[in-house]
């Protein structure tokens, strides 16, 4: 009877529902926020977790439950409310232009905490976390020099995205624990001398952007943590299906978040790094070519396949607007960064 009465229980148990938010950048008077309404698949990805529990976590990242139509409520420092609802796959965009100072309410590295709720009660679901949750938005300090704009594939996470139907990309992005993928040699530092620049002190904002779903988020937010990446906002897209009927974006998603990127910052430049397994390259140089003034130096690291090789060649060895180095490793680039003046 116990078996039966948990089994029962169970059945009519009410789905736990959460706000997901992402990192995300904005100014001292305008913020950009992302975030999404789904239910809350309780992630626990540990260190020392086991293979099953890896394919576990996986499941539970692409299997979610969007919650479409939900008023959400953002809070900002000063008690100020400003409100907006989910669209049909759950996510919700702030993107808006407020009267208040955030810098003022930034912590010693440019972050700001606000927090985001649900307006109302979502129906047949518990809401987790007794309806508050955490977001967090960059603001670059005075002091920075510049900013970075960094792929994660192959970039500083080998993926194998240039692999026979992309199998390592699948195995190594679904089956390998984030705490146990290693990034490629000398990106860390690399990174952290970026954002401490040629001053030391800089705190040059390093932003990290990938064509990886956001279901992936909190395990690329956990790989950057544990390999010691500087802490920057991360910028997914949405994951698409066969059979997604909604109109595709007119621009890659890469070009359009760059854009909106030099856009929100007109006065830094950006150095932007990539690879040159699939569009980095031409998208990197016509962001170059459109914005000459803005882009201080364009790093692409080799992929081993001949052919992408050629083709990114064709692409780079006629571009004079700015300098683009293809680099085999994160030496390379730092020693170029470090003639420059970067760092």
């Amino acid at each position: 009877m116990k078996l039966l009465s948990r089994i029962k229980n169970h059945l009519t148990a009410k789905p736990e529902v959460k706000l997901a938010t992402y990192r995300s950048y904005g100014t001292s008077s305008h913020l950009y926020l992302l975030g999404r309404a789904i239910d809350d698949d309780n992630l626990k990805m540990h260190e020392d977790q086991s293979f099953f529990r890896t394919l576990s976590n996986t499941y539970k990242q692409f299997d979610s439950y969007e919650i479409s139509n939900a008023e959400i409520a953002l809070e900002l420092p000063n008690g100020v409310v400003l409100k907006t609802k989910t669209n049909a796959k759950g996510y919700f965009l702030y993107d808006k232009t407020i009267s208040l100072n955030l810098k003022e309410f930034a912590n010693d590295e440019g972050w700001v905490k606000l927090k985001v709720s649900f307006v109302n009660e979502v129906h047949n679901s518990k809401i987790t976390n007794n309806n508050e949750f955490e977001a967090e938005l960059l603001i670059p300090p005075i002091k920075a020099s510049y900013g970075v704009i960094s792929d994660i594939d192959d970039t500083i996470l080998h993926t194998g995205v240039t692999s026979f139907l992309k199998w390592r990309l699948i195995k190594n992005s679904l089956f390998k624990n984030a705490h146990n993928r290693i990034s490629l040699e000398g990106s860390p530092k690399f990174y952290r001398d970026l954002h401490a620049g040629k001053k030391g002190d800089e705190q040059n904002p390093i932003i990290y952007l990938s064509n990886s779903p956001w279901n992936l988020y909190q395990y690329l937010r956990i790989f950057l943590e544990v390999n010691d990446f500087p802490k920057g906002p991360i910028l997914l897209r949405d994951f698409r299906t066969p059979f997604d009927k909604t109109l595709r974006p007119e621009k890659p998603h890469k070009q359009k978040e760059i854009v909106n990127i030099l856009k929100t910052y007109p006065h830094l430049n950006f150095i932007l790094i990539g690879d040159s397994g699939e569009h980095d390259p031409a998208i990197y140089t016509e962001i170059a070519a459109q914005y000459p003034d803005r882009i201080l130096a364009i790093y692409l690291r080799s992929v081993k396949h001949r052919r992408q090789m050629r083709r990114v060649r064709s692409i780079v060895d006629n571009f004079e607007t700015v300098p683009v180095l293809m680099v085999e490793n994160s030496q390379q680039a730092e020693e170029h960064a470090r003639e420059q003046g970067f760092i």
